[in-house]
């Protein structure tokens, strides 16, 4: 692992993994104008009805607003992967890994898994176990919330790079929880790991990630120079 910047470094408070499994399911829908996505509302809404009849610890579905900054084009470009475009998440929690994979064979979502398969351009599944967490991210509230599609040649040293950054942002942009999902071995590659997190508002980090220097004099060059694609996208929950 490579050091860029180590003194504007922030230790992270960092808490256990859980034992929780995740089942997400991510679509390309809809259209995008730059940064700005543009979701289809009526599969949102479909799903959102599906979701409500799985059994999980909670099913939640999720509306694109803006891509931020990012890191990578060229490293995912060389790789030959797609860049993340999806407007519409499905995330599900279950209490193991083991009932997410069992959650993939059960009617109800199956029934989920086809309509977006049907309505999207392009869809990414995958079951995972949570690999590091700043804190459980709570789905009751009209916050907006991260997803960060992470690629790394090395996932080893990918893990060690979120946790090295992620304490700018606690202290930069009060990031009040992260629940890191690491897909499963066997599962789709893409992506070493899918960061999720959210904020109560844009005021609390949009500033910092558009106009403060240090995140891309540490984070995002940490990021470069660790071989690490970041493709953070910026939603809202339906």
């Amino acid at each position: 692992m490579e050091l860029i910047n180590d003194h504007l470094a922030v230790s992270a408070r960092v808490l256990p993994p859980t034992g929780d499994g995740f089942l997400m399911l991510a679509g390309e829908a809809g259209s995008w104008r730059g940064h700005f996505a543009f979701p289809p509302a009526p599969l949102a809404a479909r799903l959102k009805a599906l979701a409500a009849g799985v059994e999980a610890r909670e099913a939640n579905v999720f509306r694109a607003v803006l891509r931020t900054p990012g890191e990578g084009d060229e490293l995912l470009a060389a790789r030959g992967i797609r860049p993340a475009r999806y407007d519409v998440v499905v995330l599900i929690r279950t209490a193991s890994v083991e009932a997410a994979l069992a959650l993939r064979q059960n009617a109800a979502y199956k029934e989920i898994a086809e309509t977006m398969g049907a309505a999207a351009r392009r869809t990414h599944e995958i079951v995972a176990s949570n690999a590091g967490r700043l804190g459980d991210v709570d789905h009751s509230q009209d916050h907006r919330f991260l997803f960060n599609y992470f690629y790394a040649d090395d996932r080893e040293t990918l893990l060690k790079v979120w946790e090295y950054t992620a304490g700018w942002f606690q202290a930069k942009t009060s990031l009040p929880n992260s629940a890191l999902m690491q897909p499963l071995a066997g599962e789709r590659a893409d992506y070493g790991l899918v960061n999720h997190a959210s904020w109560p508002n844009w005021r609390t980090f949009l500033p910092s990630l558009i106009f403060r220097p240090t995140f891309r004099r540490f984070v995002l060059a940490n990021f470069q120079a660790n071989g690490i694609a970041a493709q953070p996208i910026i939603y809202r929950r339906v």
